[in-house]
């Protein structure tokens, strides 16, 4: 998808429907002067909805509509009608979308599921009509309630993009030049930091038809858990990757050391992400000969499983889909 259509961020103001108030109506017809009661309740304001749907990848279609507003509740009538209620306004979102309040910072749900549906902001309840407030001692009351307010305030939309597997490094350590290679999909490249700077998932074909999503994230520097470069506007698709595939060039001056910094930007934005599986891929080895490659071996770190693999020369990107295949479904 185009850069400049990938939405994954949307602030909106949302307000709800006010319910429409209750009738203080009496019955009347030609045989009746003097009927009880029959006033009908107010209509409920209608809801701002979130709904989800898996044929959306972005919140384009939000960007540009930073106002929502539901219509109001109808007023109720005689004959103990019930005003009509106001309709609902409905936001398509694509899976993965969390919904949070501005000001307190709260989320307050996650979409997860096609047509899975969450109010973001309830319509105001309808009054009663007179007819409820008919007691012994009061056969004829003229007053019905009035329908409540509706609420209103600003709310954010983010998208967290799901994969199977997700690229973890600093800029130009290859992710995108690994994607466009395995994969179908078309991502930027080039020799400069933050090339990407937005998402991209690509479908990489395996063994007997089968197939697993794959996302590059932009690249990870350090104090990215602080807002450092596009910070948070990355990290937060990687909590949603159920595999972290760590790319590291093999010209980096200390693996290990760059290895620590990715892990701990991770784990100050979230510790749970060190929970994850993980696999390490030291790219960019059509540069180096066996010589180098099997000096490199010290330096890398033991407690996960790595491969060398040169996206540029198409070495090693097999071994490198069996061990994510393995990984992968060992987590189970």
């Amino acid at each position: 998808m185009a850069g400049q259509n990938f939405v994954d961020y949307v602030k909106i103001f949302c307000r709800s429907g006010k319910g429409g108030s209750g009738s203080a109506h009496f019955f009347r017809d030609k045989r009746t002067a003097k009927g009880g009661p029959d006033g009908g309740d107010g209509g409920r304001g209608g809801h701002i909805i979130v709904k989800g749907n898996k044929n959306r990848w972005t919140l384009l279609n939000l960007k540009y509509r930073k106002h929502v507003h539901a219509t109001d509740g109808g007023v109720g009538g005689g004959s103990h009608s019930s005003g009509a209620t106001g309709e609902d306004v409905i936001l398509e979102v694509p899976l993965g979308t969390v919904a949070k309040d501005v000001e307190t910072g709260k989320i307050l749900f996650e979409i997860n599921k096609h047509d899975e549906e969450q109010i973001l902001i309830p319509g105001g309840l309808g009054g009663r009509g007179n007819s409820h407030f008919k007691t012994p001692t009061n056969q004829a009351p003229k007053y019905a309630q009035p329908g409540r307010m509706g609420e209103e305030g600003w709310k954010i939309l983010e998208l967290k993009l799901l994969a199977d597997v997700g690229l973890v490094g600093f800029p130009n350590a290859g992710k995108s030049t690994l994607l466009s290679v395995i994969t179908a999909a078309k991502p930027k490249i080039a020799a400069y930091a933050f090339t990407t700077l937005v998402p991209n998932l690509g479908i990489v074909k395996y063994r007997d038809d089968q197939s697993f999503v794959m996302a590059d994230i932009p690249g990870i520097i350090e104090k990215a858990h602080e807002g450092k470069g596009i910070g948070h506007r990355f990290l937060r698709h990687i909590e949603r990757n159920a595999t972290l595939l760590f790319m590291i060039p093999c010209d980096t001056d200390d693996i290990q050391k760059e290895y620590d910094i990715l892990l701990n930007e991770l784990a100050m934005f979230n510790p749970e992400l060190l929970d994850k599986p993980r696999v390490l891929a030291i790219t960019k080895c059509d540069l180096a000969d066996q010589e180098l490659l099997d000096l490199l071996e010290p330096e890398i770190p033991k407690d996960i499983p790595h491969v060398f693999i040169s996206s540029a020369a198409q070495q090693g990107l097999v071994e490198l889909k069996d061990l994510l295949w393995k990984v992968m479904n060992e987590k189970v």
